[in-house]
């Protein structure tokens, strides 16, 4: 299935599509994109194959299925995927090409994403976006995704070096950094 989308901010049409072979090079370099920029939000390098884990990936029993956002004069902009989670799914990863961030490329593949989600039958869909990726976080609230679902908490570790966690959030009357 294949579902065509423009707005008026696009100059081309952009189509969204379950991945294909052909999509890898493309895809992993999203991936590594996706990778190097997480890492920055913490002060980190990626690793000289960030795009290594996307094999891995490509191997989980648990993929459900795996959509692309394809511009016909740039190719693959875009992708999500959908974890199986019980009775629910996890959307992981949703990445968009750095230059074609704003363009609702993520949205739409959200879209996308949750309607596969209610074909399935699945009860709810989850994301975890990285605490400090405030961008993403602005997306995926606005696209319906409201509900504090699940916390992730972390301990540094290394407390020799200077910590790459800052002051950030209030929750339940408790202070933690991000």
């Amino acid at each position: 299935m294949s579902t065509q989308v423009s707005s008026a901010t696009q100059v081309s049409a952009l189509t969204i599509r379950s991945y294909r072979p052909t999509d890898h090079r493309e895809c992993r370099q999203l991936w590594a994109e996706m990778t190097a920029a997480d890492a920055g939000l913490y002060g980190a390098t990626s690793d000289d194959d960030s795009g290594a884990a996307f094999e891995e990936y490509l191997t989980r029993l648990d993929l459900s299925g795996m959509w692309v956002a394809s511009d016909v004069g740039g190719g693959v902009v875009g992708m999500v995927g959908l974890l199986l989670d019980g009775r629910g799914g996890e959307v992981e990863p949703l990445v968009v090409s750095s230059s074609r961030r704003g363009e609702g490329i993520g949205r739409t593949l959200l879209s996308h994403v949750a309607d596969q989600g209610r074909r399935r039958g699945l009860g709810r869909l989850s994301i975890s976006p990285s605490a400090r990726n405030l961008d993403a976080i602005r997306c995926l609230h606005a696209a319906g995704y409201d509900a504090l679902a699940r916390l992730t908490l972390s301990i540094d570790l290394q407390s020799s070096r200077e910590s790459v966690f800052r002051d950030g959030v209030d929750l339940y009357d408790l202070r933690f950094r991000y």
